[in-house]
């Protein structure tokens, strides 16, 4: 019998993982991965961006565990020898719409605390000559680090304090009772007194298991990059990102600077015809069926048809996906644009179609689930283990105040 089972061996669930055997050393605890090696989905699979949290809406779960998940990645990194580099963000307008969007976030950066400096279209190109815009917004604190890296000393963290890796150990059933969890995998059954759910793109599936409606369904959006050539290795110096449409969940095409030197282009936003389907041919008839089968989903995908229908174009159509770039970035040409690894994101649409923008977290008596984990969930893995172990503390609170009712009662 393990005290705590956590599913999930991205980040997210790393980072819990070692911040829950750090506030119950004592306590038997174990990680339940599907695949045979950890990181191997969103972690990943991401561009490995350390965000300072320009976009968030003030108050939410996202803006407050962006900037203190910003500061805490680069303690983590000093103190395990990671390496990261903070070259910053700057958000680049090229029409009028986009600038009076771009006061906007300027606005919301504001009010969140965040430190940012505005540029006039000649600052914009003293910065970045390769850049073209109407005007531009830096953010200094933003930066780059390899997550999966980082996912690696989390786990060695983990496991030296004790902690239990189990991997091929995907779950088929979840049993809860009043003593525990009993958790039957791929690999073996468990038995958990509590269980903590970090499982991304199966987080609903996870929930549902347990005989709960959560509310939600996890819809997969399939990420595709380009990466420039490597001649094109210093055409920026920070990390060059469109305005966003406020409307969408997605912060468009952008060039991004990688730890290995080179620099990738991306990604679009494409419904993924299954669950972890990273390549177009991938397809699964039962994830399908199961989205169609879904009200909320429908109405989200009618509600944003025609973004989808551009966002397939630029799938598609390489021309197309240059065309996004090449609106601030004119230098870059077809021949530039060269394959990469794509990922696939795990969006959370709500019963009414809503897309839900923020973490999301659903508890059980004895079961904590992380339901919704979008951008910037990799920045923000540290603060959100602690909330989630937060949540586990006030589980364990809430039962031995019911014990100490029910022996007052006796």
């Amino acid at each position: 019998m393990y005290d705590f089972i956590i599913v999930g061996g991205g980040i997210v669930g790393l980072s819990t993982a070692m911040q829950l055997i750090a506030a119950y050393p004592e306590a038997r605890i174990a990680l339940l991965e599907k695949e045979a090696r950890l990181a191997r989905h969103q972690t990943g699979r991401n561009s490995g961006v350390i965000h300072a949290g320009l976009h968030y809406l003030p108050g939410s779960l996202k803006a407050r565990f962006c900037r203190t998940g910003n500061m805490a990645t680069r303690r983590f990194c000093d103190d395990h020898n990671i390496r990261y580099d903070i070259c910053g963000k700057l958000l680049v307008a090229t029409n009028a719409v986009e600038t009076e969007r771009l006061h906007g976030l300027h606005e919301r950066a504001m009010i969140n605390g965040l430190g940012c400096e505005w540029l006039d279209a000649g600052q914009l190109s003293e910065r970045e000559p390769n850049i073209r815009g109407k005007c531009g917004l830096f953010s200094p604190d933003s930066g780059i680090v390899d997550y999966a890296e980082m996912a690696q000393v989390m786990a060695r963290t983990f496991c030296q304090a004790g902690g239990e890796i189990f991997y091929n150990a995907q779950v088929r059933s979840l049993n809860e009772n009043l003593k525990g969890v009993l958790v039957s995998t791929t690999l073996a059954e468990f038995e958990t007194r509590y269980l903590v759910g970090c499982a991304g793109l199966m987080a609903d599936r996870l929930v549902k298991m347990l005989d709960i409606d959560p509310g939600f369904t996890i819809c997969p959006f399939r990420g595709e990059y380009y990466r420039l050539s490597p001649q094109n290795n210093r055409l920026i110096n920070h990390l060059i990102y469109p305005v966003p449409d406020p409307a969408l969940p997605f912060l468009g095409v952008h060039l991004t600077r990688t730890m290995d030197g080179s620099i990738i282009v991306g990604p679009s936003a494409v419904l993924a015809f299954k669950r972890e389907g990273y390549r177009r041919r991938d397809f699964s008839l039962s994830d399908m069926l199961e989205l169609a089968g879904m009200p909320g989903v429908r109405r989200a995908l009618r509600r944003h048809m025609r973004t989808g229908i551009h966002e397939m174009k630029n799938a598609l159509c390489v021309h197309s996906y240059l065309k996004a770039v090449r609106r601030y970035c004119p230098s870059i040409s077809l021949q530039d644009l060269q394959p990469c690894p794509s990922g696939v994101r795990a969006q959370a649409i709500a019963r009414s179609g809503q897309v839900i923008d923020d973490f999301l977290f659903v508890t059980t008596r004895r079961t904590v689930h992380v339901c919704n984990a979008p951008s910037p969930a990799a920045t923000s893995a540290i603060p959100v283990g602690g909330h989630t172990v937060g949540k586990v503390r006030a589980m364990l609170q809430a039962h031995a105040e019911t014990m100490r009712r029910l022996q007052w009662v006796g």
